[in-house]
């Protein structure tokens, strides 16, 4: 970029699906990244570290493995590396295992947040973006999902940790001027991606020739977003530091911004796709027909989302447009590369 002076990043969650594809694009463009991540054992660990070995040796990349929740690493590090910008996508993912496993939510992604806040804080970090999710809109209806509604309904733990991360943020944003932007993300999907989604298991599965679990009959829409355009808003949103909304008004308080540096942006393809043409989509780029196994709606799913993505559009210049078409023989591609 012409001009370009590179920054020095914070990205959490580096050996995540989201967080390796976005230090990725942070090294290609010149900027250097602190890529922090446990190494959990949520999902395959050995995909995990296949996604670190692309980014180590590379210029500019360190990498520190290290937990959210504990406290003085995390402050040992923001003292250490000194990050200007911090990306923050680790998190205890996935809506289904916040029914069975509660307290993993709370250390991860409430304590842990509060560390990253905190050290972003204190050592005066110019701008915060971070993973919120499509699951805050819980049990809204009103379509497409627009961040000016009000998202008090939260249907998952999962969900609820989330929206308290969005209000954590506001007061430190408020009280501190730390300037912070949330993204809510909508279905993620592509090459590296993680085991436990629905696009993932069904390619698994069928290439496998084993049978689909398709909830709700099939019968719901998700606004599937491909990696690239996940990544492409992230960094812009990175780039465009949060300032404060001058028209902000308490007396009708727009939950999207505030009278201090807070936005909240949705990033999803603005295209909800029947859960049905999904499968045949894989089905199509897999060569074979999927073993379909029809069950009731799963608790904590939502039923549809699809994202107004007007606020990115305006204010980041924006707008995720890679339909599911093109992006599942991607990842379809990769899986088959990767798996052999």
């Amino acid at each position: 970029m012409h001009g370009y002076m590179p920054m020095r990043f914070l990205v959490t969650g580096a050996a995540g699906f989201i967080g390796y594809h976005t230090a990725k694009a942070l090294l290609d463009r010149g900027d250097e990244v602190i890529g922090l991540d446990n190494l959990n054992s949520y999902y395959d660990v050995k995909l995990k570290r296949a996604r670190l070995k692309q980014l180590e040796g590379r210029n500019g990349f360190k990498f520190y493995k290290l937990d959210l929740g504990d406290r003085s690493g995390i402050a040992s590090l923001f003292a250490d590396e000194r990050p200007q910008r911090v990306i923050h996508l680790a998190a205890q993912a996935g809506v289904r295992y916040s029914l069975e496993n509660p307290h993993a939510y709370i250390d991860s992604n409430i304590a842990g947040t509060l560390n990253i806040l905190e050290g972003c804080r204190q050592k005066r970090v110019d701008h915060l973006v971070f993973a919120s999710s499509s699951s805050v809109y819980g049990a809204n209806t009103a379509m497409p999902f627009s961040v000016h509604q009000n998202v008090d309904h939260p249907l998952s733990l999962y969900g609820a940790t989330k929206k308290a991360n969005e209000l954590m943020a506001h007061t430190y944003a408020h009280l501190h001027r730390l300037p912070v932007t949330a993204l809510r993300f909508f279905t993620v999907y592509g090459p590296w991606g993680r085991p436990d989604m629905a696009l993932f298991m069904f390619t698994r599965k069928i290439l496998a020739g084993e049978p689909i679990d398709i909830f709700n009959n099939g019968n719901h829409a998700r606004d599937f977003t491909y990696i690239d355009d996940i990544v492409e808003g992230v960094v812009r949103s990175a780039d465009k530091v949060a300032t404060p909304n001058e028209s902000w008004s308490g007396e009708v308080p727009d939950p999207a911004t505030s009278s201090a540096p807070y936005c909240v942006y949705n990033i999803g393809n603005n295209n909800p796709v029947k859960l049905m043409h999904a499968i045949s989509c894989v089905e199509k780029a897999v060569g074979r027909e999927a073993k379909k196994n029809f069950l009731p709606l799963q608790p904590g799913d939502v039923l549809n989302t699809y994202a107004n993505v007007d606020a990115l559009v305006n204010d980041v210049g924006f707008k995720p447009s890679t339909p599911i078409e093109v992006g599942i023989p991607r990842f379809v591609e990769w899986y088959r590369s990767y798996y052999g």
